[in-house]
């Protein structure tokens, strides 16, 4: 099984959208995806039809005392599913600080699923916490979609000092720009200094574009209404670019 995260310091980056669009691609090339809610909001769990599990319990996943394979929901798109978010996941920082190995404990979370599906895709609360600190000890690649503006590049370079702290060097970084407006001079800018600094920034672009606000509205992945569609196209480049990239030996500190 690998874990793939999409995650981000900053929240509004279209982290959720990415999430939801990648595991439903996944899906659908013939890997058994589970996507994780892990935000407490419950976005993608919204977007997919999700409904919260009647006793899941963040505290008793983080102690051992329940199994992430008892709470997979299956979804409407086939070779998906889901696990969907819980409010009690608002406290998941707290139960994992209170826990002997406190960054290892999502790791250890998902050891019921390793024969179960092939692919375990977590869509992650923004924020450097305890609990994105548990995602980078799991994660074999880290999907981070980046607003092109400076403080959201910025955010790359502290990522990339913490894990280079923490000494998992291991994991892949995968970063793609995301709601991008190229009529914007800022965004042409950006994009162009940061892909100098940056050869290892994914090609692919998503705009920002209503058809991809529309999700939320459908409640549906962009290539399961709208497969024809410009931005649905992209997408799949941009898994296909991702599923590339996790096929490559996998870097070292």
């Amino acid at each position: 099984m690998q874990i793939i995260a999409v995650t981000n310091i900053k929240g509004g980056v279209g982290k959720t959208t990415a999430a939801v669009n990648l595991a439903f691609l996944a899906a659908q090339s013939g890997v058994a995806t589970v996507l994780w809610d892990l935000d407490p909001q419950g976005a993608a769990t919204y977007t997919l039809h999700g409904e919260p599990e009647d006793h899941v319990s963040a505290r008793k996943l983080v102690r051992g005392k329940q199994e992430l394979l008892d709470f997979i929901a299956p979804t409407a798109h086939p070779g998906l599913s889901l696990i969907p978010a819980d409010w009690s996941f608002r406290n998941l920082d707290v139960h994992l600080s209170a826990r002997k190995h406190p960054t290892e404990r999502l790791m250890m979370m998902t050891r019921s699923l390793q024969d179960a599906i092939e692919l375990l895709l977590l869509d992650c609360p923004p924020g450097m916490t305890l609990l994105t600190e548990n995602v980078l000890r799991a994660a074999d690649a880290l999907v981070v979609p980046v607003v092109p503006a400076p403080l959201s590049v910025r955010m790359l370079d502290q990522l990339d000092e913490f894990i280079a702290r923490t000494g998992w060097t291991d994991i892949r970084v995968l970063p793609f720009f995301s709601m991008v407006d190229r009529r914007k001079s800022l965004h042409e800018t950006v994009i162009v200094s940061a892909r100098t600094h940056r050869p290892g920034i994914l090609a692919t672009e998503i705009p920002y574009w209503s058809d991809i606000e529309r999700m939320t509205v459908r409640r549906a992945p962009l290539p399961a209404f709208a497969p024809a569609s410009p931005a649905a196209r992209l997408y799949a480049q941009l898994w296909q670019e991702i599923a590339e990239r996790i096929r490559e030996p996998a870097p070292r500190g």
